[in-house]
Parts: structure tokens; sequence; C-alpha cells
């Protein structure tokens, strides 16, 4: 099969059956594609690549493949509260495996089908496999969530839970051993995220800034520290709560001690997730953005105005930790 068959049969032709999406004037089949924003909005841009091996294991699902790669990308919108519009797939294959592309197609455009999120076009080659996709949508000018908003006094927030995916990549590896049931909830948390996009978009006007999780909490948190020029508290015992697998704990099972349990939720990474902050006079503002959204969210500590990113426990004591965020290049 040629690439021009692979692209009309896996993404041109059933891009083309998703409902019609006003802001593509032009999609797959020319030069360049058209987009137009709706008036009074801004563009919002970002690009993620997936590569065999750093990303995704060679076995993993291509289904589960196809929806991850348009979900990481979709995660950086919702941090920025912008409405997905369309995308663009480069893709390099080792070869043309029908076998692996219908479900990897799939995967990919049912999620684009949820977001009405249109595909545009891109390109593909032989190659090793690796896939770039880059993500356009749009909010509404100075509505943007940004990293540099956070302010003294406000509050941080992380929006479902954390630490499911290390979990899951620690169990493939064998470091740790888990149930079943347990096994099977955590990868699909590492290989199919949920983007919150409709909570992104419902907490413009009311986060002063927000980043998606997918390095691990204390190192994305610290780029909002950063932008910000501020510094935060973190209170060890609510964000030990925010792993899903409530069951691992020290009293069951000596793998789980407490240091690792939060190693996982705070430095696991592949979350993607949001955190955000808020000023504490939208408190309510932000539980009704959450049920609006059908997504749980938790208040984890407090911007300070000292620079630097403290643990502390529940009774307000330090808590020593040396967390770090993933590192493409380590």
């Amino acid at each position: 099969m040629g690439e021009f068959n692979l692209i009309e049969r896996y993404f041109k032709a059933p891009a083309r059956a998703m409902r019609p999406n006003d802001n593509v004037a032009l999609g797959i089949g020319d030069d360049c594609a058209l987009l137009q924003p709706t008036a009074g909005m801004q563009l919002a841009i970002s690009s993620d690549m997936l590569v065999e091996g750093r990303h995704f294991f060679p076995d993993v699902d291509p289904f589960s493949l196809g929806h991850k790669a348009l979900a990481v990308n979709l995660s950086d919108l919702a941090a920025c509260g912008a409405k997905p519009l369309a995308f663009t797939l480069a893709l390099a294959l080792p070869k043309a495996d029908e076998a692996w592309l219908a479900p990897f197609s799939r995967g990919l455009l049912a999620l684009a089908a949820e977001h009405n999120c249109a595909l545009l076009g891109g390109d593909t080659t032989q190659g090793p496999l690796n896939i770039c996709i880059t993500v356009f949508g749009e909010v509404p000018k100075q509505q943007a969530l940004l990293r540099s908003g956070a302010k003294a006094g406000d509050d941080i927030y992380v929006s479902g839970t954390l630490g499911d995916a290390r979990l899951a990549l620690d169990a493939i590896r064998g470091n740790v051993s888990l149930p079943a049931e347990a096994f099977t909830a955590a990868k699909v948390r590492l290989e199919t995220p949920t983007p919150r996009v409709t909570l992104g978009m419902a907490l413009r006007g009311i986060a002063s800034s927000a980043i998606d999780v997918s390095d691990g909490l204390f190192g994305d948190l610290g780029h909002i520290l950063k932008q910000s020029q501020v510094g935060a508290v973190i209170d060890s015992s609510v964000a030990i709560n925010l792993i899903a697998y409530q069951t691992i704990n020290t009293k069951t099972n000596s793998q789980f001690t407490l240091q690792k349990q939060l190693q996982y939720v705070l430095s696991g990474g592949d979350d993607y997730e949001l955190a955000f902050t808020a000023p504490a006079s939208q408190r309510n503002a932000v539980q009704a953005a959450a049920l609006a959204s059908n997504t749980p969210v938790t208040r984890i500590g407090q911007i300070e105005a000292a620079l630097g990113l403290r643990l502390i426990d529940h009774q307000g004591k330090p808590v020593n930790s040396s967390f770090e965020s993933w590192d493409h290049f380590q």
C-alpha cells in the first residue's frame, strides 16, 4: 500500500465523515489547510511528539496509542482554556501495516470526533515509529489561561487523580506487583488519558494560572512558580490521596511506602490532569466549574510570596523531599 492510499483509507476518508466544523475552510487534500478562527478569538497552538521506546512500548495497543497521541495535545489546549478546532498529523512508520493502522486511526479519530477536532492534513513517511501532532484551538482574547498569573494567597488545585500512570509503568517494568483489577485500571490511565478540555474552558475568568501535568506535579507546578515569580506550599497529607489506587498503603503492602506514594503523585508524570491556581474568593466558582465539567478537583496548597516549593505534613511541619520532573534527555 502506497503513501497516498494509506492516507485516503485510514485518515482522509474517515476524517471527512466527522460532523462539519465551521472553522475549517479547507481540510485534507491541498498543499495547505485553511483554518478560520471565530471573530474575537485567538488561536492556541501546541505540538507534541511520541517516539517508540521513549514515550510508549512497541507492543502498546494501537487504538490506545492513537487516542493518547491526540489526548496529550488536547491536554495542552485544556491548560490554556482553549476549545479544540483541528490538528495535523506527521507519522513515520517502519512499514504500512494495515493491522496496525486500522486501530490506530480509529483511536485517533474517535477522540477527535468527541471534541469535534478536525484532521487537517500532515505527512507520512517510512522510518522508526514516530507520531507528531500539532493541535489548533481558540480562546477569547484576554481569557487564555497562562502560567504567569499566580498570585500570593491563591489556592492550588489539581483535577482528577495523579500517580496512576507511573504506578502502571512500574508494574509493567516489574518493579511492583498489583492485583489484576488495579493494574488494568492504572494501565488505562497510562495509555488512554482524559484531556480536561471542558474543565479548562470552564475555568476561564476563574483560574489565575494553569498547566497540564505531563512531567510530574512538582516539575510542572514549578513552571507556574517560575513564570509567576512566586512560591508555593503543598500539603502532602492531601496530595497523597490523589492516587486512585487507594489500597496501596504501608499497612498492607511494604512496596508502597508513604515516600513511594508521594513519588508517584508528585513526580510520576503522564497524568495529563490540570494543575491550576485561583484566588480564595473563587472557591465556589471553582467547584461550580468542576461540577459543570464533571471533573473532580482537589485543593492541595497555596501560593506564597516567598520563592520556592515547600512540602508540609498535616501539622504544617516540613517534609523532606527531592521530587523531580521527567526529563526527555536523562
